[in-house]
């Protein structure tokens, strides 16, 4: 009889072991690259699908991003926890979606969608002229509960309102809009009042988000540097259309003033993010490959200065995300991808 109480106590305690062990967070070897020495504790959130834009709730907590997936044929809004359990969709599981951020409370979710105009997904990007993206006017900015239901409109403009994000001040939304005719950046207040135009330059400004102070807004812009450029810009921007092979990244107090360019790559430099700090920018980028098909992270000093390349993936690694304490970083990668065009959500500790 002790024989068998030893035995099962034995086997009990392997069960115990092998649950726990299994459960950890332990650096898979084969997530972390060469190279990749600001990084450790990675693990992959998402399996399956293209999943991009993860941001981080306001208790920190949770993540919402966009993801196809399943049976949707275009982006739609979903949450996770950080550790990818109890996935949740938030959009109403139509149209095309982009571009999703908690609100202070963490109640409710802002994002972009074009389920207004139809059920369905908006039509492929004509790309016989090169590679475009399309800033679809049937674009607007909506808020939701947690459980999908939409609770107010926030914009309604006949134009393109996307690329919505709100400041850790939890005060201001900034936003891009075509509503003037050429894609600028306004910031309102987090009940959709107190609109406010920020920037006017000819070009693309887009992508942008607050300082954890609130003070300051990072965001990527494609601004015409010669005629030609102009004429080319001009003529894709009748059809709602935008050329991204060069994209740098710039810098602003909150007010619009202030502005300084931060990179000048000559590359596809998009997804911009500031450390807690303030003081440094991380991003995504092709600069460096000849082929412009490789995007890695960079993290370079807000007056331009210390450029340092981060992840050393041959696929594709973007829209990083510092947790609020600057110990976690969030991102989208193509690394483990098992099909084509995977694209999934990473997090790690981050390492200074």
């Amino acid at each position: 009889m002790k024989k068998i109480i030893l035995w099962l106590f034995f086997v009990i305690l392997s069960i115990v072991y092998f649950a726990v062990t299994t459960n950890t967070n332990e650096t898979d070897p084969s997530l972390v690259l060469k190279g990749e020495n600001h990084l450790k504790n990675v693990r992959q959130l998402t399996f399956g699908g293209t999943n991009a834009e993860a941001y981080f709730s306001f208790s920190q907590d949770r993540l919402v991003f966009q993801s196809t997936r399943g049976e949707f044929e275009c982006d739609q809004i979903f949450v996770m926890d950080l550790d990818g359990s109890n996935v949740e969709l938030i959009s109403t599981g139509k149209g095309k979606t982009t571009c999703a951020y908690f609100l202070p409370g963490d109640s409710l979710i802002l994002y972009s969608s074009t389920h207004a105009a139809s059920d369905k997904c908006p039509p492929p990007v004509d790309r016989s002229r090169g590679y475009v993206w399309k800033l679809e006017d049937e674009f607007d900015i909506y808020l939701a509960r947690l459980d999908g239901t939409i609770v107010k409109t926030l914009t309604s403009s006949p134009m393109y309102d996307a690329e919505a994000t709100v400041s850790p001040t939890g005060d201001k939304i900034i936003f891009t809009s075509l509503r003037d005719g050429d894609p600028a950046l306004y910031t309102m207040s987090i009940d959709g009042t107190n609109l406010r135009k920020l920037t006017d330059r000819k070009g693309y400004e887009g992508g942008a988000f607050y300082s954890l102070d609130g003070t300051k807004i990072v965001y990527r812009a494609n601004y015409p540097r010669d005629e030609e450029e102009l004429a080319d810009y001009e003529r894709l921007m009748e059809e709602r259309k935008l050329r991204p092979m060069r994209l740098e990244v710039y810098v602003m107090d909150a007010d619009g003033s202030n502005l300084k360019q931060v990179t000048d790559l000559g590359a596809a430099t998009f997804a911009p993010f500031f450390h807690p700090d303030g003081k440094r920018v991380i991003f995504s980028s092709n600069y460096g490959d000849p082929e412009g098909r490789i995007f890695n992270l960079y993290i370079i000093n807000t007056d331009g200065t210390g450029l340092e390349q981060i992840t050393y993936n041959d696929s594709f690694d973007g829209f990083p995300v510092f947790s609020n304490d600057g110990k976690t970083l969030v991102w989208a990668s193509g690394r483990n991808a098992q099909a084509t065009r995977e694209i999934n959500i990473f997090i790690a500790d981050w390492v200074e």
